[in-house]
């Protein structure tokens, strides 16, 4: 088996002011993080863009109420796990009916070294 070391963390923020929909805050928060960052050196490196782990972190105030699912396809390659913890940021509304919603991500790549 082929050993993987971390070789980018980025972190993106995405909120959902109007809605309080948690997955579309993911969803944000993961697109950001991705416009951080170029992976250049996998052509470099000669490593197929497939072979990469990319571990996203999602971290909201309900968890439960972001779609893993819709996250993990919105990431172009790599074997893709997605973990959604208790985080980010709800700002209540003062009305009471329409919180923003901010989620953080982290994308943990790692690829294969030696072998």
């Amino acid at each position: 088996m082929t050993p993987y070391r971390r070789a980018i963390l980025e972190l993106g923020t995405g909120n959902d002011l109007h809605g309080g929909d948690y997955t579309k805050a993911a969803l944000r928060a993961v697109q950001d993080a991705l416009h951080h960052s170029s992976l250049a050196f996998l052509r470099a490196l000669s490593i197929p863009a497939a072979e990469m782990r990319v571990a996203v972190t999602i971290g909201v105030q309900r968890p439960e109420a972001v779609d893993a699912e819709r996250v993990k396809a919105s990431l172009p390659y790599g074997q893709i796990t997605v973990q959604v913890v208790k985080g980010g940021l709800d700002v209540p509304d003062p009305g009471g009916k329409d919180p923003a919603v901010i989620a953080s991500a982290a994308l943990a790549v790692s690829i294969p070294v030696g072998g």
